[in-house]
C-alpha cells in the first residue's frame, strides 16, 4: 500500500518547466532519508511528527517548502475526484440553514445564498475535472481504478444528492407541476445510477484490489453512501409530492436506505477490526473517521423524513394496504434515537482521535469534519422536533454555529493549501497511496 500507482512520471515536466529545481538537486538528496523513484515519490521514514516525507525526483521533499513550484498544467494532473467533497459540505451547509429550528429574518436568505454559491462550487469542480482528463490523457480510467482516489468517486453522486435536496428547498415551487415532476425524475434517475454504482465499484475492487485490515479506511463506506441517500432524498421530496407518487418515492428510498446502512454496518466491523488491530489511522487522516459519523445520522434522519411524508391516504385502504400512520411515526422516531447514539459513538471517537494528534498537513478529507456532522445535527433537529424539546433545539443550534465556523475553518485552509501548493502537488493527494 505504500507503493505510489496509477500516476506518470513527472520528471520531463518539472524539468522543463523548473530548470531552477535541478540547480537544487544534490541540495534535496542530502536530505533525503529514503532510497527515491526516479520521476515518482515514494512515501519516507515517518517524520517526529507521524508522518513520512515523500522525496521524487532527484530526491526532492514534497514536505520541503522550498520545493520546485509547478505551472498549472502539471498541478491540474493532481485535481482529483476528492475535490466532490467541497461542493457536499457547501451543500450540507445550505440544508442545515434552511432546517434551523430557530430562525431569524434573513436567515433562508444566506442559506439561499450558499445554495447558488455551492452551484457554481460544484459547476468549477466539475470543469477542472474534465480539464485534467482531456490534457492528461489516461488520468480518468487510471482515477477511477486507482486503490485509494477511486474511492472518491461516489463523492461526485453526494454532490449531487446535496444538490437535487436543495434545489427542492430553495428553487423548486410547490405549486409548479411541471418541476415537481422533474424532482421525481431527477429521484429515481438518482437512484437507478447509484444502484449501479454501489454495485459495479464494489465488484471492481473485490476482483482488482486486495487490501489488508490495517490498511482499511472509512472511505471503503463511501460506494454504498451515494445510494443511502436515496432515502434522505426521500424524505426530503415526498412531502411535497403528490400522493401517488410520494408512497413510491418513500418504499424506494426506505429500500436504498437500508441497503446503504446495513453495508456500512458491514464496513464498520472491518473498521473496529482495523482500530483494534492496527490502531487510529495515521493523523493526516484521521479527519476521515468522521465519515463513520454520516450513516446512522442520515439513516435516522431518513427514518423521520419518509415517516412524515406518508400521505394520509395511505391510512386509507384506497391504497393497497392500510397503515397506522401514528404507529409508523412514532417506531421511525425510536429508530431514529437508537441510531442517533450510534452516529454520537462515532463522533466521539472521531473527535478524540483529531484532538489526540491534529494533522499538520491539509487534505481534502478534513472535509469529512463537515458533511457526516451536517447528517449528525440534521437528525437531532429532526428528533428535537419529533419530541418538541426546546433544550435539545437549542444544543442542535449551538451545533451548527459551531459547524458554520469549522466549515469556514476548512475552508480557509483549503484555500491556502492551493496557493501554497500543498495540494495538487505529486504525492500529496489522494491519488498517492500514504496510509
Amino acid at each position: 500500500m505504500d507503493s505510489f500507482r496509477g500516476v506518470p512520471p513527472l520528471k520531463a515536466d518539472m524539468e522543463s518547466a523548473y530548470p531552477a529545481a535541478l540547480q537544487t538537486k544534490q541540495e534535496f538528496n542530502s536530505t533525503a532519508s529514503t532510497p527515491t523513484i526516479d520521476g515518482g515519490f515514494e512515501k519516507g521514514k515517518p517524520d517526529d511528527h507521524g508522518h513520512g516525507h515523500g522525496h521524487g525526483h532527484g530526491g526532492i521533499d514534497i514536505y520541503d517548502p522550498n520545493r520546485p513550484k509547478l505551472g498549472f498544467k502539471q498541478r491540474l494532473h493532481h485535481f482529483t475526484w476528492a475535490w466532490y467533497t467541497l461542493p457536499m459540505a457547501t451543500g450540507g451547509l445550505s440544508l442545515l440553514i434552511f432546517a434551523q429550528p430557530h430562525q431569524f429574518p434573513g436567515l433562508k436568505s444566506i442559506g439561499m445564498v450558499i445554495y447558488v454559491v455551492n452551484l457554481f462550487i460544484f459547476a468549477i469542480v466539475s470543469t477542472l475535472l474534465i480539464a485534467r482528463f482531456l490534457i492528461h490523457s489516461g488520468d480518468m480510467s487510471a482515477s477511477l481504478k486507482h486503490p485509494r482516489e477511486g474511492f472518491f468517486v461516489p463523492t461526485f453522486f453526494l454532490a449531487t444528492a446535496t444538490l437535487i435536496t436543495s434545489s427542492d428547498r430553495y428553487a423548486i415551487p410547490k405549486n409548479d407541476p411541471g418541476l415537481v415532476w422533474a424532482v421525481q425524475g431527477a429521484f429515481f434517475g438518482y437512484m437507478i445510477v447509484t444502484l449501479i454504482l454501489a454495485i459495479g465499484q464494489y465488484s471492481f475492487v473485490f476482483a482488482a484490489h486486495s487490501f489488508g485490515l490495517q490498511t482499511m479506511m472509512p472511505t471503503w463506506i463511501l460506494p454504498i453512501f451515494p445510494i443511502m441517500l436515496t432515502g434522505t432524498i426521500a424524505s426530503v421530496i415526498a412531502e411535497t409530492q403528490p400522493a401517488a407518487a410520494a408512497v413510491p418515492i418513500i418504499v424506494a428510498g426506505l429500500s436504498c436506505q437500508g441497503l446503504g446502512f446495513a453495508v456500512a454496518v458491514l464496513m464498520y466491523a472491518h473498521m473496529v477490526g482495523r482500530l483494534m488491530q492496527a490502531g487510529l489511522p495515521n493523523r493526516e487522516h484521521r479527519p476521515g473517521l468522521f465519515m463513520c459519523v454520516g450513516p446512522p445520522a442520515f439513516t435516522a434522519l431518513a427514518l423521520i423524513g419518509m415517516a412524515k411524508g406518508i400521505p394520509s391516504v395511505a391510512s386509507t385502504d384506497k391504497v393497497g394496504m392500510p397503515v397506522d400512520l401514528t404507529t409508523i411515526r412514532t417506531m421511525a422516531l425510536i429508530s431514529a434515537i437508537f441510531l442517533w447514539s450510534v452516529s454520537f459513538w462515532w463522533f466521539g471517537i472521531a473527535t478524540v482521535a483529531v484532538v489526540q494528534a491534529v494533522p499538520k498537513y491539509f487534505h481534502l478529507g478534513w472535509w469529512a469534519m463537515i458533511f457526516p456532522n451536517v447528517g449528525f445535527i440534521l437528525a437531532t433537529i429532526s428528533i428535537a422536533n419529533e419530541l418538541n424539546n426546546d433544550g435539545v433545539k437549542w444544543v442542535a443550534t449551538a451545533l451548527s454555529v459551531i459547524l458554520g465556523l469549522m466549515y469556514f475553518f476548512v475552508l480557509f485552509f483549503n484555500i491556502k493549501a492551493v496557493i501554497t501548493q500543498d495540494i495538487m502537488y505529486p504525492g500529496r493527494d489522494e491519488d498517492v497511496e500514504d496510509h
